[in-house]
């Protein structure tokens, strides 16, 4: 254990005598190096962090849950858009129907929205979403309240004039959002008495594609339709529904079609007039999608490798002909071939590991820089690092395999005298 130790300490520090000795001819050499683990860890820390968000959201959306919907959100089959304009959007009274019919369904949500503008006294806030939603929105999505309470079932039952408001809305209304519960805001000549307040979410990767509840508020759909046209053409109503524990996604989506044609009274012989959107399919993509993103940062980094591994070989041949006589005097009093083969391959795995922490190091600076401008933060996992690590020790031995096996086969006369 001791000698294994002195053969690493050895060649740490003729790693280090190398850097110092010859700056530049090193510098150059692991620059590949450091280039390569910048591409690759800085691809998977950043493509690795954006994947979780957006899963993090599909997840928020509803996992395992089926979108009702008139759209197709992948449009996967080509069908006409002309087809799916003419299409009926699913109706509120189809919610009860599912529930009645569908055996593994545990919650159904019906969902309509309209943008428009809300006040409190003189402060007025435009471009707010006012989501209408059914009981069980909240058991499909990720509503978490930060102050006040969520709407109750009585409430969503009689169609009462209360609100859970968004964070931002509730912070740019009342100054403090804790202040907004209990408050009577207004919007399209309607008053609403705040119950709750949403948890901050904070800026969305997805855009549309998720509940951007920070700028919005959301009712009970018996209020949403006794003060909007419901049937108005300029609204996209949709049905979620998510399965029991335990049942797949894709069950559930083949169950529904058999419900949803029973309840449209669809012929055998007639085509679906909605579509099934399956959450679950979007995660799958989006994994699918990242992974050919993190390939290409494994193609473009491997080049870089490559042209570091060829130039740390070109350091240790260097250092073999310099050495030799140094070699000679070692194995002349005693230096086993073994002991000189692994001081050139630790040698040669430090000066690898080198070019990688300052890899590493600007790896963290991009993730602090991104962090402070994107949506969501760059994390350097620790799995990360280590393989960052681990890349290097194994370009280090393969580098330095054929210079370390030349010094140890020297013959320590002719190594002595070729000085």
């Amino acid at each position: 254990m001791i000698k294994v130790a002195g053969i690493l300490w050895n060649s740490f520090m003729m790693a280090l005598q190398e850097l110092k000795v010859n700056k530049l001819r090193t510098f150059l050499s692991l620059f590949g190096i450091t280039i390569g683990i910048f591409c690759i860890i800085g691809v998977l820390a950043t493509v690795g962090s954006m994947e979780a968000q957006i899963q993090r959201e599909i997840s928020d959306i509803g996992s395992n849950s089926i979108y009702i919907d008139k759209w197709e959100y992948t449009n996967s089959n080509d069908y006409p858009w002309w087809k799916y304009v003419n299409r009926p959007v699913p109706k509120y009274k189809e919610v009860a129907f599912i529930k009645e019919r569908s055996h593994l369904a545990a919650y159904v949500s019906y969902y309509n929205s309209v943008t428009t503008s809300i006040a409190y006294e003189d402060n007025q806030l435009s471009n707010v979403a006012v989501y209408g939603v059914s009981e069980d929105f909240d058991n499909i999505q990720t509503v978490d309240i930060a102050y006040g309470r969520y709407l109750t079932d009585a409430e969503f039952s009689r169609g009462s004039p209360v609100t859970v408001i968004g964070y931002e809305n509730a912070e740019q209304l009342f100054g403090n959002a804790e202040r907004a519960v209990g408050k009577v805001i207004s919007f399209d000549k309607k008053n609403v008495t705040v119950t709750g307040v949403v948890a901050k979410q904070g800026a969305s990767i997805m855009g549309g594609g998720g509940y951007d509840y920070d700028h919005a508020i959301i009712v009970s759909y018996r209020f949403f339709a006794s003060k909007y046209n419901v049937n108005a053409t300029y609204l996209d109503p949709y049905i979620m529904v998510k399965a029991k524990e335990g049942v797949p996604s894709t069950a559930l989506q083949d169950e529904l079609k058999g419900v949803m044609r029973q309840i449209r009274q669809l012929k055998p012989t007639e085509e679906d007039d909605f579509s099934l959107n399956d959450i679950n399919s979007f995660s799958e993509q989006i994994g699918s999608f990242f992974g050919s993103v993190n390939l290409g940062g494994w193609l473009i980094a491997g080049l870089s490798l490559v042209v570091g591994a060829f130039g740390v070989a070109n350091i240790m041949f260097v250092t073999v002909k310099e050495r030799t006589s140094q070699i000679g005097l070692k194995k002349a009093i005693g230096a086993k071939s073994s002991i000189i083969l692994y001081e050139f391959l630790m040698e040669s795995a430090f000066l690898c590991i080198m070019g990688g922490f300052f890899g590493l190091l600007l790896v963290w600076l991009l993730a602090a820089g991104l962090s402070a401008v994107m949506p969501f933060k760059i994390i350097v996992a620790g799995n990360i690092i280590i393989l960052a690590f681990s890349i290097c020790l194994i370009l280090g031995v393969a580098a330095g395999i054929i210079p370390a096996r030349m010094a140890a086969r020297m013959n320590p006369v002719d190594a002595i005298r070729s000085k």
